[in-house]
Order: C-alpha cells, then structure tokens, then sequence
C-alpha cells in the first residue's frame, strides 16, 4: 500500500511509538525512558523518523528539543492513531458477555441439543444477552471436523471424532446403556438375561443409518447375532415406538428422561457389557486462544457441571477436564 509516494510497510510501528514519546517528553533521554528504550536506540530511531518523513522533525532549543511545523502537523493524528491501535488490540484480549453483539455457531448432535441446549440458552440470555446463538445440526461423528476446518461452527458437541492435531476436545458427559421394553412387556417380568434379551425384536437407532450398531459388535465378539425388527436414525422417536410395540431397544438413559416416556416403559440392565457413550466439545485449534471463544467454550462446560450438580440429566458421568483427543 503506498499513500504520497510512501511504502507503508517500510513504516516500523516502533518508531511512531517513539516519535509520540519524544513530542511528549522533548527530550530524547525522558522519552527512551518513557517508552523503556534506551538513549542510543532512541536516537537512531529519531535518525530514521528523519530520514523517513523527509524532515528535521526535532531540533535543539534553550528548553529541549522543539518539534518543527511537520512534527506538529504529524502529531495529533499519529497519537490518534496509535491509540485506536492500543483500543483494537486490548479489544481482543478481553470479552465482556454483557455488552458482546457477537454471534456464535454451535454444532450439536441430536442428544446433546435435547439435554444441552435449553439450559445454554438460558444462560446466555442471562449473561450475554445481545449475543446471537446458531444451532447447526449433525450425524455423523467426523461431520464435526468438517464444520471445524470450514469455519462453520465455532464448537461442537457430539460423540468424540476422528483423533487429528488440529482439532481440540474437552469431555462433557457420559452416557450408560439401558434397554428397554414397553411397560407391561412379558419379556420385563424377570430379569434380562442373554437367551431372552436374542429371542426379541429389536430395534435399532442409527444415527449413521448402520445396521451394524454397539451392540451388534459386543454379541459379534462372542460369535451372536440380534434380530432387527425396525432400524432408524433419529433417537428420540425411539422411547414411543417402545412403548407401543413388542421391540426392545438399547438406549442411552438420558433419551428415556429426556424424551417424557419413561412412565411407559420398563428399564432394564443390558445383559451384556457396553461402555458408556461419551459427548465432547470440540474446536478447532486456530480459535483456542480467542477470548470470546475460550468464554463460550466455558460457558458450555460450565452448563454441564451446573446440570450434574443438580442431579439433572445431561448424560451419566459428567467430566469438565480438558484433554486433546
């Protein structure tokens, strides 16, 4: 960029720092000290602001150095200038909730928008009330990371992606695994053990559209099959097909609080072994350090930990401790 036969990237911003010392000061010793530069670098950089500017600027008097009529000229609009400099960047090390108008983008995968979402709602009319919320949905678990990269979402929260450098995680909840039949089921009488648990219908939600889910994978391990009555994607469909059918369908247990059915239905231990579902928050690492998006990011955590707290439902074992994954 050149403006009156100017380069501006020759232009150190030092040495405006040290041109508005000096006609503060009038002195090149005071000024150094002013602006923690030594007299020798002081003098250099008023050697350079000479040859720059094209002008004496300062020049000896009976009181101190005495600025010429271009240094006057420059003086106002450059001390403007570096203090709307000054004002730009503290701006960006502090965020203040309260007054922000800013907007953030969060991905959210279908539980986590049931048991999250109202209550980070809430919280951000309270604390951050001119901010705008948008709520960007997914599946499929490395859906995030293409959000992420592409800069279409701030955050997400769903089961943990793929492992990449760029991508940061930070544990949220966890969910465990219950099954469940309809209320009255004969199957719910007694105990759910492994012969009663392969001779029913089962229902599968996924999300993906498998037809290969968590379960599947721990009976494969012991060379068994289920028999599917009836896949599909969506979750919170699930506890009302339940409880109107013969299925049984193993689900997280926050989808059966969540979803207002609980009364209809019987919840019973999986015969197998399933580890919990986890849900984490993930950014990317280009906004890790950014002071809105670390106060969002918080907020989101601090939600869950409030949540848990209570003995609210929002997942199982909760974990507000940050880690890469």
């Amino acid at each position: 960029m050149i403006i009156h036969g100017m380069d501006l990237h020759g232009i150190d911003l030092n040495l405006l720092v040290a041109f508005d010392a000096l006609m503060a000061e009038r002195s090149v010793t005071r000024a150094g000290t002013r602006i923690g530069r030594t007299q020798p670098a002081m003098s250099a950089a008023l050697s350079r602001l000479r040859a720059l500017l094209r002008d004496e600027l300062f020049v000896r008097g009976p009181s101190g150095l005495q600025p010429t009529p271009r240094a006057l000229e420059l003086a106002e609009p450059l001390s403007r200038a570096l203090a709307q400099i000054q004002r730009t960047l503290e701006f960006t090390q502090v965020f203040e909730p309260a007054s922000s108008t800013g907007t953030f983008t969060i991905g959210l995968q279908e539980h986590p928008a049931f048991v999250l979402l109202p209550r980070l709602v809430s919280a951000l009319r309270a604390v951050a009330p001119h901010v705008t919320l948008h709520v960007r949905g997914f599946t499929a678990r490395d859906e995030a990371i293409g959000m992420l990269d592409a800069g279409e979402a701030d955050v997400a929260i769903g089961v943990p992606p793929a492992s990449t450098d760029r991508i940061l995680t930070r544990p949220l909840f966890e969910e465990r695994f219950v099954c469940v039949l309809r209320k009255d089921h004969p199957a719910g009488r007694e105990p759910l053990d492994l012969d009663r648990f392969l001779a029913l219908s089962h229902l599968l939600v996924s999300p993906e559209n498998d037809r290969f889910g968590h379960v599947d994978v721990e009976l494969a391990k012991r060379g068994l099959k289920r028999r599917l009555g009836l896949t599909l994607p969506q979750m919170y469909a699930a506890p009302k097909l339940v409880a109107s059918s013969d299925m049984i369908a193993t689900l997280m247990e926050g989808v059966i609080e969540s979803s207002g059915m609980g009364d209809a239905l019987r919840v019973l231990p999986p015969p197998i072994a399933l580890a919990p579902a986890a849900f984490v928050l993930s950014w990317h690492r280009r906004n890790d350090a950014h002071p809105a998006q670390r106060w969002f990011r918080d907020c989101i955590a601090a939600q869950v930990q409030e949540q848990a707290s209570r003995g609210g439902r929002g997942g199982g074992k909760r974990s507000s401790r940050a880690r890469t994954q």
